[in-house]
């Protein structure tokens, strides 16, 4: 990050709620709020118009919904980190917008620093999850994924990296790891390449067959 603010967006069909977010950002002095939004088809147009490095985005609105928003602005602008925001922490609407390609998701009554803190984290590749949020995605995603202790892991390989050779291991595609563990696509790009270089492979095949031999995945 530079000196310059945060170039931000906000976009939440209660007016009230957007004109408060958009009151509240404007106080941060390294926060630029570039535009608003009403509905998710407007959220889109302001995006492109304004060229926002996070949007913070209403998970239930009207014309388009947080998850569809969410799904076209990573197709159309991929750079643009996107936070969702929303009253609502169960479990589909939560899976739906970070399968969809949101960073983080924080409910209504966060704070304006944890707020902040997220659309900055957001744009550096960072998830941010409210605890209850979190709570609930752990729930969802169940006893099937193993992830291998720090003491079980060769090579200097942190548990997330460990994890991560797993699911590649198991077949999956970036995209698919990072809608998987609910990281940004540029992170899980980050981890897989300090993973070749601890694990001395030269591509996925020869990742694989390290797992393979190590017994993960």
């Amino acid at each position: 990050m530079t000196g310059e603010p945060l170039r931000v967006v906000v976009a939440d069909d209660q007016a009230s709620v957007r004109e408060g977010l958009v009151a509240m950002l404007g106080l941060l002095p390294d926060i630029d709020v570039v535009g608003a939004a009403a509905d998710g088809e407007q959220a889109l147009q302001v995006v492109a118009r304004t060229h926002p490095q996070a949007i913070l985005l209403d998970l239930h609105m009207p014309v388009l919904d947080g998850a569809e928003t969410t799904r076209r602005l990573a197709e159309r602008h991929p750079d643009v980190a996107v936070v969702v925001l929303t009253t609502y922490d169960d479990d589909e609407s939560v899976l739906a917008a970070l399968r969809a390609g949101a960073r983080s998701y924080l409910t209504k009554d966060a704070r304006r620093a944890d707020i902040a803190q997220a659309l900055r984290g957001a744009v550096s590749g960072l998830a941010v999850l409210d605890p209850g949020v979190q709570a609930t995605l752990l729930a969802a995603a169940g006893p099937h994924r193993r992830v291998p202790a720090r003491g079980d892991l060769p090579d200097g390989l942190t548990q997330r990296e460990g994890e991560i050779l797993a699911l590649i291991a198991r077949g999956l595609a970036n995209p698919e790891i990072a809608a998987e563990l609910f990281l940004s696509s540029h992170t899980v790009k980050s981890h897989i390449s300090r993973i070749f270089a601890k694990t001395g492979s030269a591509d996925r095949a020869a990742a694989i067959e390290y797992a393979r031999q190590h017994e993960l995945g």
